[in-house]
C-alpha cells in the first residue's frame, strides 16, 4: 500500500508515485520462510556468491532432521556440477603451533596479494556431554571474519574420527558452488590419527613450532607421513635461529620416509604468520604441488579415490543406522546384551545372531 501525503510515517513508508526497490538476493533469500526453501531457490542464490545462503545450506548439511537432509541431498546434487575446481588444503598441527593465525596469514596473501576468494572450514572440538563446540576461529581471524572475499565456517567435530565433521565433503562442494577457489580445512590437532583430513583434501599442511620436543616426536609417527609440507611457524625475532634447527630436522626426518606415489617431495620450510616471513613461499609450495600432480594424473586419480571412499563410508553409516533403528534389532538387542553381560554367550555369537535376524529381514 502507498501511503498519503499527509500519513505518519512508518517503517515501510513510500512516497506517492515510487515503487519499492527490487531487493538484493540475499535480502530476498533471508526474507523466504524456511518451509518455502526449495533446493533451486538456494542454489541460485549460493552459485551468486551468497554467503548467507552458503551457510544456510550447510547447516542443512549438518542437520540431523530427516526433512533437512532430504533438501540438502537435493542441494548439494544441483551444486555438484559447479564443484571441483578448487585446491583443497588440510591443516593440521600440534596445540599451539598457530594453525587459525597461518590460516589467517594464508587467507589473506590470497586475498590481498593474488585477488582471490577463500572459505575456511575450521573443525572445532565439541563437548563430548553436551555437543557443543569451541567456535573461537571467527574471533582469531579477524581480517577474513570481516572480508567480502573470505567465508569462515566454524563447525563442531561431534566426535568424528580425526577431528573431521561428518559432513565436511559435503560443505566443500557447496563451498566450491560458490565460488571458492581456495578451501583451508583446519583440523583439531589433537596429534591422534588425521587420516581422516586427509582423505577430503589435495595438499596436506603440518604446523609446528621449534622447540615441541616431544610432541613433534608423537606426531611424527602418525601424521608427519602424510604430510606434503611441514611449516615451522612463528620463526621470528629471537625464535628464527631454533624455529632453522627445527625444519632441518623435519627435513631430515621426511627424507626417510617412504616416496609419496604423487611424485611430490615433502619439504619443510618456516614461516611466520605474525611477520608474514615464509607465507608467500608456503603458498607456492601449494600451487607448485597441484601443477605437478595435476600434469601426471595423481592429483584427478586422488580425487576419485576419495569420492569412492566417502561413499563406502556413508554406506557404511547408512547401514548402521537402518541396524539399529530397526524395532526387532532394538528388542534382540537388548536381550542379547544382557546374556553377553551375564556371560550365557559369547559377543561373536550375539553379534552373529542380530545379524543373521536384520538380514532375513532385509530379504523378505
Amino acid at each position: 500500500m502507498i501511503d498519503s501525503p499527509d500519513a505518519e510515517p512508518t517503517t515501510l513508508h513510500v512516497k506517492p508515485g515510487c515503487a519499492p526497490p527490487a531487493l538484493p538476493d540475499s535480502t530476498r533469500y533471508a526474507l523466504l520462510r524456511p518451509q518455502n526453501v526449495s533446493a533451486a531457490d538456494l542454489v541460485e542464490v549460493i552459485q551468486k556468491g551468497d554467503r548467507s545462503a552458503l551457510g544456510k545450506a550447510i547447516t542443512l548439511v549438518e542437520s540431523s532432521r530427516p526433512a533437512d537432509r532430504v533438501l540438502a541431498d537435493q542441494i548439494v546434487q544441483k551444486c555438484l556440477h559447479a564443484s571441483g575446481n578448487s585446491i583443497r588444503v588440510g591443516i593440521t598441527g600440534i596445540p599451539g603451533a598457530g594453525k587459525s593465525s597461518l590460516i589467517e596469514a594464508l587467507g589473506k596473501h590470497l586475498i590481498t596479494e593474488r585477488g582471490e576468494k577463500v572459505a575456511v572450514l575450521a573443525i572445532d572440538p565439541s563437548s563430548q556431554l553436551s555437543g557443543g563446540s569451541i567456535l573461537g576461529d571467527k574471533t582469531r581471524m579477524t581480517f577474513l571474519a570481516s572480508s567480502d572475499s573470505a567465508f569462515i565456517r566454524p563447525t563442531p567435530s561431534r566426535g568424528a574420527h580425526g577431528g573431521v565433521a561428518q559432513h565436511t565433503r559435503e560443505a566443500i562442494l557447496l563451498c566450491e558452488a560458490a565460488g571458492y577457489r581456495n578451501i583451508l580445512v583446519e583440523t583439531v590437532g589433537v596429534g591422534q590419527s588425521e587420516a581422516a583430513v586427509r582423505e577430503l583434501v589435495d595438499f596436506f599442511l603440518l604446523v609446528t613450532i621449534a622447540g615441541a620436543g616431544d610432541e613433534l616426536q608423537g606426531i611424527k609417527r602418525g601424521v608427519m607421513e602424510l604430510a606434503d609440507v611441514v611449516a615451522v611457524n612463528k620463526a621470528d625475532g629471537d625464535n628464527i635461529q631454533p624455529s632453522e634447527r627445527t625444519r632441518a630436522e623435519a627435513e631430515s626426518a621426511l627424507h626417510f620416509l617412504p616416496s609419496s606415489a604423487s611424485g611430490w617431495l615433502p619439504c619443510a620450510i618456516t614461516c611466520s604468520a605474525k611477520t608474514g616471513h615464509g607465507v608467500a613461499d608456503l603458498w607456492s609450495c601449494v600451487l607448485e604441488y597441484s601443477a605437478s600432480t595435476a600434469a601426471n594424473g595423481w592429483f584427478e586419480q586422488r580425487r576419485r579415490e576419495q569420492a569412492r571412499r566417502s561413499m563406502h563410508e556413508n554406506l557404511e553409516s547408512g547401514l548402521m543406522q537402518l541396524f539399529r533403528s530397526d524395532p526387532t534389532v532394538q528388542k534382540r538387542l537388548a536381550e542379547l546384551e544382557e546374556q553377553v553381560l551375564s556371560g550365557q554367550i559369547t559377543v561373536a555369537a550375539a553379534v552373529r545372531d542380530l545379524l543373521v535376524l536384520f538380514s532375513s529381514k532385509a530379504t523378505r
